[in-house]
């Protein structure tokens, strides 16, 4: 069970470390700023509304992930022996496809980061969370967007625990989903608090977007092999 539980907080901080999720954060923040100059505790509130929205929209997408798994071992007995090999080798996919982005950037790699022709969109949509309760509802929106370039490890990490009940799993869940939106809340305080402003965390994150392919590509890799190396504990 604790390697499992170490399996999913792998995959977590991969999705932790998604330049997308993190990019639409600071735009969310941005917004909001230039709508309330002069009220600054609504970054607060916007930042921390936004991230409580991916936080429940994921934990909604896990849910359905599972059940998934579950009908699909369910009426397939036969393949569904081999499904975690099947997660590791798309683990290692993953983990190549992240440090080919490394050695080869690209903006919207595939597997890697949000598609290039749905950003305007996005951005557009971003635009109009001026407030809290439009940060919300926009995050809920967002996160449909955010699926091409989050859900791999979120899928490899769910997709290994459905031979378990819901109630083992659902632990699992909430724990990927916890570390998944530490890094929006910490970002959210150090705009906040003065520490830094929006673009400033936007313009780190352009600089070492490479840096994060790379650490995400390792992690991938390590833990695709492992899964594959010794798929009974995995």
């Amino acid at each position: 069970m604790a390697i499992t539980l170490i399996n999913t907080i792998g995959y977590a901080l991969v999705n932790a470390m998604n330049p997308c999720a993190l990019a639409a954060l600071v735009m969310i923040l941005i917004t909001i700023l230039l709508a309330n100059e002069n009220k600054k505790h609504k970054v607060l509130l916007g930042g921390i509304c936004f991230t409580i929205a991916v936080f429940i929209g994921y934990t909604i997408y896990g849910i359905i992930i599972i059940q998934a798994f579950k009908s699909f071992s369910e009426f397939m007995t036969s393949i569904s022996v081999y499904i975690k090999y099947i997660l590791a080798i798309l683990a290692i996919i993953l983990g190549i496809f992240n440090i080919k982005d490394y050695i080869s950037y690209k903006p919207g790699g595939i597997a890697t980061e949000m598609p290039v022709k749905f950003r305007p969109f996005v951005n557009l949509i971003i635009k109009k969370a001026t407030s809290p309760s439009g940060a919300f509802l926009v995050g809920l929106f967002v996160t449909l967007f955010l699926l091409p370039c989050t859900m791999g490890p979120y899928i490899i990490a769910l997709g290994s625990l459905y031979n378990l009940n819901f109630a083992q799993i659902i632990p699992h869940i909430l724990i990927f989903n916890i570390i998944f939106i530490i890094p929006m809340l910490i970002i959210t305080m150090v705009i906040y608090f003065g520490v830094s402003s929006a673009e400033k965390v936007g313009e780190w994150r352009d600089r070492n977007i490479k840096r994060i392919h790379l650490i995400a590509g390792i992690i991938l890799l390590i833990l695709g092999i492992a899964m594959l190396t010794f798929p009974g504990k995995f």
